[in-house]
């Protein structure tokens, strides 16, 4: 990849790449080319969550019911 007249422009997308992956956990980045030069960055994050235990079949109630008895 020559960067040859264009060294501003590509330290620019760079930096912003670096700045995309920052902090990613869990996720993508897509860095789209056209007509080989970055046109575009896309970031797609995923938030992980802990499992936690769920309800079992037996504690779930009727439709309608509480545990007050409404």
């Amino acid at each position: 990849m020559s960067n040859k007249g264009h060294g501003k422009s590509v330290d620019t997308r760079l930096e912003m790449i670096l700045q995309a992956l920052e902090g990613l956990e869990y996720g993508t980045l897509n860095i789209i080319v056209h007509e080989s030069q970055i046109t575009q960055i896309e970031r797609t994050e995923k938030k992980r969550f802990p499992l936690e235990k769920t309800a079992t079949p037996k504690e779930w109630l009727p439709v309608g019911r509480t545990r007050q008895g409404g």
